[in-house]
């Protein structure tokens, strides 16, 4: 059985400890991280890079347009690809955005992950949940995954519930220093099943220390192979068990055939 792990995390634009944000991360140690308030601005690129790396996972380096949101990956999942969208907001509004990307276990169908952080206005909430569920429909199964500034009796919570259902504990992430709101959630369609939630080894300090919000994760176990999938597995490893110690020097010395000499006609 093959399962990975989706986080979500708000990390207040690093405002506060991103030291003891990357330790709550490698704590977590999640396949794909869904991040929301990462820095957007002056030196962004090179702030969320950085964050990446002390959390020991991996970044496409771009997130413009993202409104603040991007996603992590572990080497653990590929990611087939990745892209991030803005979302609409009222004049001289924090701009707000989603990220959305399609990761794959080893031998496992591509799921799409979106990380969503929405308005702090109820209407501009409800409208974006409706763009959100039209992006996230490329067909497949699907993990969603942010702040979404309600609960569940909110509009944009019960749309994203009237085709998905909650999967990570509904337990308070915010304020993180005494939590007494659900406003970090995920979401997962029908087709996945989610693990039975086992709570973490996180010191008390870096989670109050880290941000204003606290973490959530699930364990998401992902279908079995199929026979098809079985048999192309089977078949790649036979053709590289084929490959010898011979064959590799000759194509790295750049002999007939090989990418570094081409042959001739």
């Amino acid at each position: 059985m093959t399962t990975i792990r989706v986080a979500s995390y708000n990390t207040r634009d690093f405002l506060e400890d991103p030291y003891a944000a990357a330790r709550v991360v490698r704590a977590i140690d999640p396949d794909v991280l869904c991040l929301q308030e990462v820095p957007r601005r002056l030196f962004s690129t090179q702030r969320v890079a950085n964050f990446a790396k002390h959390c020991g996972m991996y970044w496409s380096g771009r997130h413009r347009g993202s409104g603040g949101t991007t996603i992590f990956t572990s080497l653990r999942v590929d990611v087939v690809e990745s892209r991030h969208t803005r979302l609409r907001v009222a004049f001289l509004q924090r701009t707000r955005g989603f990220a959305l990307a399609r990761v794959a276990a080893p031998g496992r169908e591509p799921i799409a992950v979106a990380s969503v952080h929405l308005s702090l206005d109820a209407r501009e909430r409800a409208a974006h949940a409706q763009v959100i569920l039209a992006a996230v429909n490329v067909g497949g199964e699907v993990v969603l995954a942010g702040d979404l500034n309600e609960n569940e009796s909110g509009q944009a919570w019960q749309a994203f519930a009237g085709v998905m259902r909650p999967v990570s504990p509904l337990t308070p992430t915010y304020p993180a220093a005494r939590p007494r709101r659900v406003l970090d959630v995920i979401f997962a369609s029908p087709g996945l099943q989610a693990e039975p939630h086992v709570p973490l080894d996180i010191a008390e300090a870096d989670l109050v220390a880290a941000s204003d919000h606290r973490p959530t994760w699930v364990d998401i176990r992902l279908d079995e192979p199929t026979a098809a999938q079985d048999r192309a597995d089977a078949a790649a490893e036979e053709v590289s068990e084929s490959v010898t110690d011979e064959m590799v020097q000759h194509a790295e010395s750049g002999g007939p055939g090989s990418a570094g000499s081409p042959d001739v006609a």
